[in-house]
């Protein structure tokens, strides 16, 4: 039999006589909406569910912490009120500072549900319920219950409440003011009866408490459970962005070897698993980002948005882990390690042969443009020379083992091989990827200065009473200056002369756009956004190339700047004909972006080869090369095969979160976990 807190004599023969002859409609465990009510009984009005609902919202802001409100006719399957509410809350994915109430109306039953690793403690929500909840419910205010609730988890979480009972009375309604009952003659063995269960109840408690090495007051004080200090959280979310990132580009580069060896249709699953995994992680680069934009946030927030990015890399880490056992067997490089090495042999030496002509190409740029202009891939034939040598390593050690009859030991380094010369391809096409931008870019500058040019001329023609006009003319004159010098000599710096001409376009429209007709400005401004879009795709995809290819140095801040770029960027292709002058906007924040991306990456990796751990990593060091990669941690410190289905640090077996989640349905904050939403608790009313 489950003991339930606050369930008296006079309570428990109140429900009875209350619910006597009513018919409940049964309701099983039910998935949870957007808003924090889901009222299936139809007890509140709309306007009371509204105001609920913000109620509810107000609660997230001040305390950090979420409360749905579920009211059914009945529970059922299962019929416990204690066991259903549980069920809901585990089945949508609730998480420590995740709450629900849910109350059976016709069955007049109600529970909170709370796991055992949030900030409230069992005994602060039992004080909630017998203090707060159960009054209003006994009433049928069931809107002032949300209310009261609201009151309560507020008052708990702020340090007003610990849940504990100072002695000076029971807690439970109707026996403060509300004695309605006094002076009749059953009162007194009533309330002997309340005594007598209550130290039952306190006995039942303290035992279970001693069970658990605890006292009753353990853990109970004023502010709940102690939180994760929000520096650590900071810095746990950093981790996990990084992690999930290089978890995904691993997974990445294992599809493609996953299509070539077995094909397409042997690989869907898996590219089912990265797209999932990918925009999981893309919320959790766009929280990130509002965390470090220039706003300031509250604490509540602060915390909120760590915890939610945590959950999601868990998230995309989960998709990717469900497929290891799969994928492994799949690529069974134990079973055809012959045929693989053979295969990146060929591969590496096709690589290989290309460098010369990278090196080549490189050295002719640096001719034409200026140092900043070829950052990105300054040092991209040296590196690509240490992922070669790496990989060369790595297939002498395959060769070794396969002689020595260990398989195993050689699908590992066959798959660090894979790994080395995949990126020393990327190293290599990045470098004529930049040239092709390059090269269209100073196209388009010429272009965009010959319609400035007109545009200049046009403008000198109007009227110019209040100077504005000579003003705008000398304005983008200037940038045009500025621009025609970053595009001569040699050192151009091509991708700059375009912001300069930004700058010009903004300066002379603002005189000449009046006299031109809506079609001629919708038609200025869809050019404007498509070269702007062009020059962004530039900046993200030289960002994308160098975080890819140095990703066991960059951290979390270049990469979430990439990652909202992107976005960004993408928001501004689907905008670019149906709304211009937005896509301009989120064209130039994906440009700014990206620009602030590589500048980060490019920190980090100067952090990391002037430390010891990265010594030598610029040459010769191709061990140092490989970390910088992020190939040894991806790959041998995961394993190749041999090892059964073991779990990997990256790649599909990438998983650092503790156990699975449910799918049904993860909500913001929910991460971690590994509490219990058991306890006593909720009751009759």
């Amino acid at each position: 039999m489950r003991t339930r807190w606050g369930v008296t004599l006079t309570l428990a023969i109140g429900a009875a006589m209350s619910v006597g002859g009513s018919a409940a409609w049964a309701t099983d465990p039910v998935p949870l909406g957007s808003s924090y009510v889901l009222d299936d009984s139809d007890v509140l009005t709309p306007d009371e569910e509204t105001a609920a609902d913000q109620r509810l919202v107000q609660l997230r802001e001040e305390t950090g912490l979420d409360l749905w409100v579920v009211f059914v006719d009945d529970f059922t399957n299962p019929s416990d009120s204690a066991d259903w509410a549980n069920t809901t809350a585990q089945d949508n994915g609730l998480g420590p500072t995740q709450y629900l109430l849910a109350v059976a109306t016709d069955a007049r039953q109600y529970y909170v549900s709370g796991d055992s690793e949030g900030p409230l403690t069992f005994d602060q929500l039992a004080a909630i319920e017998q203090q707060n909840i159960q009054p209003a419910l006994r009433n049928d205010d069931w809107a002032g219950a949300i209310d009261a609730a609201a009151d309560g988890f507020t008052t708990a979480s702020l340090g007003g409440d610990d849940g504990e009972s100072d002695g000076s009375g029971t807690g439970i309604p109707g026996t403060g003011t509300d004695t309605g009952s006094t002076g009749s003659g059953w009162f007194f063995p009533v309330l002997l009866g309340i005594v007598v269960v209550g130290g039952v109840v306190f006995l039942i408690v303290w035992l279970a408490r001693r069970r658990r090495g605890a006292s009753p007051a353990a853990g109970a004080s004023a502010g709940g459970a102690p939180q994760v200090p929000i520096e650590q959280l900071e810095k746990d979310a950093a981790s996990a962005l990084i992690e999930t990132d290089d978890a995904i580009k691993t997974s990445v580069q294992e599809l493609g070897f996953a299509k070539a060896q077995f094909g397409d249709q042997a690989a869907a699953a898996f590219e089912t698993a990265i797209a999932q995994a990918r925009e999981s992680l893309d919320a959790a680069f766009t929280l990130k980002q509002q965390l470090d934009d220039e706003i300031p946030d509250a604490a509540a927030d602060t915390r909120a948005w760590n915890e939610r990015i945590i959950a999601l890399c868990e998230e995309a880490n989960a998709g990717l882990d469900a497929k290891a056992a799969e994928f492994d067997a799949l690529r069974e490089l134990e079973r055809r390690a012959p045929e693989a090495l053979e295969q990146v042999t060929q591969r590496r030496a096709d690589v290989a042969g290309d460098l010369d002509a990278a090196t080549a190409q490189l050295a002719t740029l640096q001719q034409s443009y200026a140092p900043e202009a070829l950052a990105t891939v300054a040092d991209n034939p040296e590196q690509a020379a240490t992922r070669i040598a790496f990989a060369d390593e790595q297939i002498a050690a395959a060769q070794a083992a396969l002689t020595q009859g260990s398989p195993s030991d050689a699908a590992v380094s066959i798959r660090a091989a894979e790994d080395a010369v995949g990126q020393a391809a990327l190293l290599e096409e990045a470098i004529v990827t930049l040239a092709r931008d390059l090269a269209s870019a100073e196209q388009r500058a010429a272009a965009v200065l010959a319609e400035l040019d007109a545009d200049v001329r046009a403008a000198a023609a109007l009227p110019d009473e209040g100077g504005q006009v000579a003003a705008a003319i000398a304005a983008t004159t200037h940038q045009m200056g500025v621009a025609r010098a970053q595009l001569e000599g040699s050192a151009r710096r091509p991708l700059l002369a375009l912001q300069s001409l930004e700058q010009a376009n903004a300066h002379i429209d603002a005189v000449t756009q009046g006299v031109r007709d809506a079609a001629a400005q919708a038609q200025r401004a869809r050019a404007h956004v498509g070269e702007l879009i062009l020059q962004a795709q530039a900046q993200v995809s030289a960002a994308e190339d160098y975080i890819t290819a140095r990703r066991g140095a960059v951290g979390a801040d270049a990469r979430t700047r990439l990652a909202e770029a992107g976005a960004s960027l993408a928001r501004a292709s689907a905008l670019q004909n149906s709304d211009p002058e937005q896509a301009l906007q989120h064209a130039h924040r994906a440009n700014q972006l990206a620009a602030q991306a590589s500048q980060l990456a490019q920190r980090d990796v100067g952090a990391f080869s002037s430390s010891p751990m990265g010594t030598g990593s610029n040459g010769g060091g191709n061990m140092m090369g490989a970390v910088l990669g992020g190939i040894v941690i991806n790959s041998l410190l995961g394993g190749g095969g041999g090892g059964g289905s073991a779990r990997r640090s990256s790649g599909f077996g990438g998983s650092f979160g503790g156990g699975s989640r449910r799918s049904g349905g993860m909500r913001a904050g929910s991460f971690g976990g590994g509490g219990t939403r058991a306890r006593r608790g909720g009751g009759r009313f």
